[in-house]
This record gives C-alpha cells, structure tokens and sequence, in this order.
C-alpha cells in the first residue's frame, strides 16, 4: 500500500498526500487500494536533462512533442497521413498483416503494422475478429479501462492570486506559478474520501485537483497578460449513478464545483475566466481514443503490467495475427509521456523484419 510507504519516510500530512497524488493520477484508486505504490514508482523513475524523477514543460505545447517526432521520421523518409481514419487492418491470404484500409477505401500496403491505437481498438474494431482466438478476444475486453479524470482546460485573463502566496503588485509570476499545483490534498483521507465518492458513481465533492500555468513558461500560448490553466482532476466515474449521462448540465455542475475549490484557495479566479474547455472520460474517449478515458489505455494494477499487459500471453509488442504490432501504452511498460513502448515494439518489428 501506498500510504505505508509514505508513512515510512514521512511525518507530513500535506506532504504525504502530494506525493499520494503520482500513485493515483489517471488511477481509479485510492492511497489505500493495493498496488498504488507501484503507480508512484511508475511516475518517479524516469528522469529529464539527467535529473530523476524530474517532469518538464513542452515548450508550445504537447502537440509540439508531437510534431518534433514527426520531423525526427519524416527526417528518415517516413510519409506522414493525418485526419485519415483506418477502417481495419488489412491480412493476406496467409494471415499475416498486410497494411491497413483507410475510410475512403484507399488500401495503404506495408510488410509490418504498428498500431498505437488501444489494445481494444486495435483488436475489437480494427481487426479482424475471425483471425483472433477467442480467448484473447476476451482478455481485452476483460482489461479493466475505468478512469477517474476529467481534464478541464481554462483560459484566463491573469494570474491566479493564492491566499497561501498573493501575488505582487506587479503581477508578474512567482515560484509557485511555474510548478504543479497540488489542491484539496492536505491529507490521503481527502483523496481516499474523493474516490469512494466516484465508485459510487459521484462526482468528488471535493476533487483532486493538479493545476498547471504553462504560459507563464511559455508565453506564447496566450496573449499578453493573460494565461492558459490545465487542470487535471479526479475523481469522475466514467457512468453516473443511474444512468445519467455525462451532459452538459452535469459537465457544468462538476466544473462549477472544481471551480469552487480552486476560488476557496485563489479569491477571484472565477472572474478571471473567460474560457473553458471540460473533458469527462467519455469526452476522454469519443475525441481522443482512450478506452473509458482512461491515458494509459487501461488500469495501471498489478494484475495489467509487466508479462500481463495487455495479455499474458502476448506482452511483448507481437500480437495474434503476424506482422500486426502493439506499440502503445496498452503494451509495456504503459502509459507516461516517454516512448518506451514504442521503442520497445520497433525492436521487435525490426527483429522480425530482418528475419522476413
């Protein structure tokens, strides 16, 4: 567990429930679920520029780290197609994957496929179903996908003043500004009571929040003066008690309530906003792909790493039909913003290329 863990190396409340914070984000966990020591260990033990378990800004943004990897292929002679949809996978008469079928028809031949997509996406919908055995069929759709986050992108027109630290007159950012931002975390019962809300199918009363200014780093996304806020809050059930969809009106209701937390630290916040953009887990889904919402493309447990991610029987990047290859954060190591799934799947296809 990971509040003996914590509870071993620190006397803190706030500190502890900081740091409780890396072993449930993206989770549907609680300090107190087993296993969630592994989820922080799975945030630390990475490092950026040569420092451990150090995280870091994309400087104009995450779709800028996008767009630097595709120049790095496309640098290397890789033909880049966006906003083309894949109808399935596309097998010869062998078996073996022969390329994909876009929307359109269009056939894309190739010797190897890759698909970053999730494993229920890449087998459920993009494979065929006759060429997969039916117990691994079953396996994916037995990977539990709950998430627990909504992402909630705000724009602001300036600084969030903190009770804790106001700001200068001048208003220019302080330290503070430029970190992670951790709220209602002054202890672990917050966050194991904001979970138990959520597994009954409540949004938190009072929710997780991580709240990030990027633009106080990169000025650049935001005009003069004025700022973009990413938070990143827990806990949302993907379905509601009884049924109740994930609407406008309950979007509103559960944004409202994280915007109440974060005025209680920040008086005034709620009148700098002049736009918000929230991302339930069906959101999560429906725009980006992740199965249930969930960013690691399935629940970050003990029983889905390592030999058994996605499935035991095929956890290293191969999969049922030959030359069709998992390199997401449904295979392992899982999700995180590090390319060692990718890395790890190359190898692979590049082994078994060699040997074609």
């Amino acid at each position: 567990l990971l509040g003996q863990i914590l509870d071993r190396w620190f006397e803190s409340e706030p500190l502890k429930a900081t740091l409780a914070t890396d072993a449930v984000i993206g989770a549907m966990a609680s300090p107190h679920t087993p296993g969630s020591g592994y989820v922080l260990l799975h945030h630390v033990m990475g490092q950026l520029e040569g420092r451990r378990g150090a995280w870091g800004y994309v400087a104009g943004g995450m779709g800028a780290l996008s767009q630097a990897i595709a120049s790095a292929a496309a640098a290397w002679g890789a033909h880049i197609f966006t906003e083309k949809a894949v109808r399935h996978v596309l097998l010869g008469r062998d078996g073996w994957a022969q390329g994909v079928v876009l929307q359109d028809g269009t056939e894309v031949r190739s010797k190897l496929v890759l698909s970053n997509a999730s494993p229920q996406i890449t087998f459920l919908e993009l494979s065929p179903q006759e060429q997969l055995p039916k117990d691994f069929v079953q396996q994916i759709r037995q990977v539990d996908t709950r998430s627990p986050v909504t992402k909630i992108n705000v724009a602001v027109d300036r600084l969030p003043s903190f009770l804790a630290a106001p700001n200068a007159r001048d208003g220019q950012p302080l330290p503070h500004h430029q970190c992670s931002i951790h709220l209602n975390c002054e202890g672990t019962h917050l966050l194991h009571q904001a979970f138990t809300e959520a597994t009954h199918g409540h949004p938190s009363s009072r929710p997780m929040i991580e709240l990030c200014i990027p633009s106080v780093l990169d000025p650049g996304l935001a005009p003069r003066g004025c700022h973009v806020v990413s938070l990143f809050t827990q806990y949302t059930p993907s379905v509601l008690a009884g049924g109740r969809p994930w609407d406008k009106q309950a979007r509103d209701a559960y944004a409202d309530t994280v915007f109440d937390c974060i005025e209680a630290y920040a008086p005034g916040f709620k009148a700098s906003v002049v736009g918000r953009d929230i991302l339930t887990p069906p959101d999560l889904e429906r725009i980006f792909g992740l199965p249930g919402g969930n960013i690691f493309h399935g629940g970050m447990s003990l029983d889905q790493l390592y030999f058994a991610r996605p499935t035991p029987s095929y956890s290293g990047y191969r999969s049922p039909i030959p030359g069709l290859y998992l390199c997401g954060s449904g295979a392992h190591p899982g999700g995180g913003v590090m390319g060692a799934a990718g890395r790890n799947a190359a190898q692979v296809a590049l082994e078994d290329f060699r040997r074609l």
